[in-house]
């Protein structure tokens, strides 16, 4: 009971958000314990550490100074991280108007890409959570919109200031001292941090197009007006502020009403006495949090654990134009720095079990078979020095059934259910999204 009380307090005197949490009367050896964890993961925090802020609480949620989020930013950003209009720039003319930023973070896979390898132009179909999209054959090879690892998700992109996999973008932060690798980040983009660099060069890697014939052929100048008043009006409708407004809104994107969260606001009956068992070796015995740490789980460090890397088949091609010695490398091969070669950014964990492929190569189809990698220890690429492993790999020496403990919270207790709050029901073009080709929407119900 002492340790429920101390809960209670703690809980209540960290966040304003508990103030009217139903707690229960009682707790359980196991939140006992699950608690203890959390204070020793977060350093005496505890629960606090953990919890994501409301999508609407703009003061709690992580942001760039400057891009200050704006409930008019995030609406703006909202309609165009899924307008298919956007997609103005194709290599084929027949393709316009087919995809968008949502065609590789489409919501049914949270905010994952729903197939291995993300494909934006050049791809056709959705199937049923984006599994389904193909290449399409008509298209030459070299002119598809593809990229040499897996997309990762949108959900907690607040909670870094770097972004992809090896964090090439970035202008502050983590990414001081790497000025001379920076040839990537867009012009006038320098100083901005990950989130907001990714919107401007994503534009023009994937081939959308913003410009004030845009803005005015489907009815957005009002909303621009509004998010950028402060803007004058021969700079407001651009790449750049199409770029602000979208990531302000993903800042937005958290995973806040997943059983794990609700369990951090004093629900103690959130999670079942499986998911707290996960959720103790998660925070203990099993070393996740020395990666996973802090509200969306992850540091802003990059490890190597060995992952491999697309194998070329079509579901993880990889194009002949692509500099892939250096994608395998990871952050090294952004920094040109052999400490840092085949570290991978750290993810989220929210949302796992929405996304059917898990890490850079997405040669994992389960929760469960990552956790075994990582118990046992066994690098999948044979490019990865020993040496370079991190020392978490291997060596949390988990039972069978402490590994389906600790899945069971991966999966369930860290899924948020509701991730169609962040989507619009209808785009001011009125096209179909996240795709707009033919067999997408026949897939999608639009026709």
């Amino acid at each position: 009971m002492k340790v429920f009380y101390a809960l209670v307090l703690v809980i209540v005197l960290s966040s304003c958000q508990t103030e009217n949490a139903n707690y229960e009367s009682y707790t359980s050896d196991l939140d006992d314990e699950l608690i203890t964890n959390l204070i020793n993961a977060s350093n005496g925090v505890g629960t606090s550490y953990y919890l994501l802020p409301d999508s609407d609480d703009f003061s709690r949620i992580p942001q760039d100074p400057l891009n200050p989020i704006t409930a008019e930013k995030v609406a703006l950003g909202k309609l165009l991280l899924h307008e298919t209009a956007l997609g103005g720039n194709p290599k084929m003319d027949e393709m316009n108007g087919q995809y968008t930023c949502a065609t590789c973070h489409p919501v049914a896979s949270g905010f994952f890409s729903g197939r291995r390898q993300g494909i934006g132009e050049g791809g056709i179909g959705f199937g049923v959570n984006g599994e389904g999209r193909t290449f399409n054959t008509e298209m030459p090879l070299d002119s598809v919109d593809i990229q040499a690892v897996r997309p990762p998700t949108l959900l907690n992109l607040a909670y870094q200031d770097v972004m992809l996999w090896n964090g090439q973008f970035g202008g502050t932060g983590t990414n001081a001292g790497t000025e001379a690798q920076w040839d990537h980040i867009p012009e006038n983009a320098e100083g901005f941090q990950g989130v907001e660099v990714q919107a401007m060069q994503g534009q023009l890697e994937h081939r959308l197009k913003v410009n004030e014939e845009f803005v005015d052929s489907y009815n957005y100048r009002t909303m621009f007006d509004a998010a950028f008043y402060n803007i004058p009006q021969s700079e407001r409708y651009t790449r750049k502020t199409a770029a602000l407004a979208i990531a302000a809104f993903n800042r937005t994107i958290l995973a806040n009403q997943a059983p794990w969260q609700e369990y951090l606001k004093g629900d103690l009956e959130a999670l079942n006495d499986q998911q707290k068992r996960g959720a103790n070796l998660f925070f203990d015995k099993g070393l996740c949090y020395q990666c996973h740490n802090g509200p969306a789980l992850k540091d802003q460090e990059f490890h190597a654990f060995g992952f491999g890397d697309f194998d070329g088949s079509l579901e993880a091609m990889v194009l002949p134009s692509i500099d892939f010695e250096s994608v395998k490398k990871g952050r090294g091969g952004f920094t040109q720095n052999p400490d840092d070669d085949y570290k991978f950014k750290t993810p989220t964990l929210y949302n796992l079990a929405d996304a059917g492929a898990f890490g850079h190569g997405g040669t994992f189809s389960t929760i469960r078979e990552v956790v075994e990698y990582k118990n046992n220890g066994v690098a999948q690429s044979t490019e990865v020095p020993t040496t370079q492993l991190a020392s978490q790999f291997g060596s949390s020496n988990l039972t069978s059934d402490e590994i389906t403990d600790l899945t069971a919270f991966l999966k369930d207790a860290l899924r948020d259910p509701d991730l169609l709050r962040y989507v619009p029901n209808t785009v001011n073009s009125g096209n179909c999204f996240p795709n707009n080709d033919e067999q997408s929407r026949i897939d999608l119900g639009c026709n």
